[in-house]
């Protein structure tokens, strides 16, 4: 794996982008429609027209990252399991696709690698999860998932988390890097000192921040803008125009046409 020099800022990565229109990115998968975060929903994204797929990942128990959004699985399993605290083998027990409909039970939460694999030439935008203190230790984790499975070139790694993205930027150098905020935040100082001292690949603001001027004044410093979450086709066509580089949304087959001008 490549890792950064001692003493050596890295630099930022080139992330995925393409250069005719912004790239689409099932949030969660196609999670209007299927269990978000399960291997149903990344499968659905990409058979609707998605690039690739926008995911939230936690370390649980016994080393493994898991891919889920929420800290428990109480709102998509009806289990009080956290991820955690809870071995690898308790949290797959856990049916996590039921809940959107029969079709979808007996879904279990997948690994990283599995979503790597099973996506083998998707867009994958790594969501790192911390709750209060960060587990400093998934960043090394994602670092080698993303290593082992040869997919650098195609992954973004993002957190709210500056703490969990100045680790991944020491553990990986070669992998572009995304700093989240939102309109709840104190966004603008956030991402003056966020981009200034984690040096990141892109910005992911929420949508509410996105405005065409600022849009184009974080394209014009040479950041990747990735835009979530987004499901109006007109806001997404509007995006376009604006110059996006990617959109992340719950919907994508209605999110690509509207890219596309169709």
């Amino acid at each position: 794996m490549a890792r950064s020099e001692r003493g050596r800022e890295p630099k930022a990565s080139v992330p995925p982008f393409r250069a005719d229109r912004p790239l689409v990115l099932g949030h969660r998968g196609a999670s209007a429609e299927a269990p978000e975060n399960t291997l149903a929903a990344f499968r659905l994204a990409i058979a609707q027209g998605a690039d690739g797929v926008e995911l939230d990942v936690w370390r649980c128990a016994t080393g493994e990252v898991v891919v889920a959004h929420d800290e428990d699985l109480v709102r998509v399993g009806r289990s009080p399991l956290r991820l955690p605290d809870a071995p690898l083998a308790a949290l797959r027990a856990v049916d996590v696709g039921a809940w959107k409909g029969e079709r979808f039970r007996g879904e279990a939460i997948p690994l990283l690698s599995e979503v790597l694999a099973a996506l083998p030439d998707a867009v994958v935008n790594v969501e790192l999860k911390s709750r209060g203190a960060p587990d400093l230790g998934l960043a090394q984790a994602v670092a080698e998932v993303i290593w082992r499975a040869g997919a650098g070139g195609r992954v973004i790694v993002s957190s709210f988390d500056w703490r969990l993205v100045a680790a991944f930027r020491l553990a990986s150098r070669d992998v572009a890097t995304g700093l989240l905020f939102e309109e709840s935040h104190a966004w603008r100082l956030r991402t003056f000192l966020g981009v200034r001292s984690l040096r990141p690949s892109a910005v992911h603001p929420d949508r509410a921040l996105a405005t065409d001027a600022r849009v184009r004044r974080w394209v014009a410093r040479g950041l990747a803008v990735n835009v979530w979450t987004v499901d109006d086709a007109a806001e997404a066509a509007r995006l376009a125009r604006a110059g996006a580089t990617a959109i992340i949304t719950n919907a994508p087959a209605r999110v690509r046409a509207a890219v596309e001008g169709r």
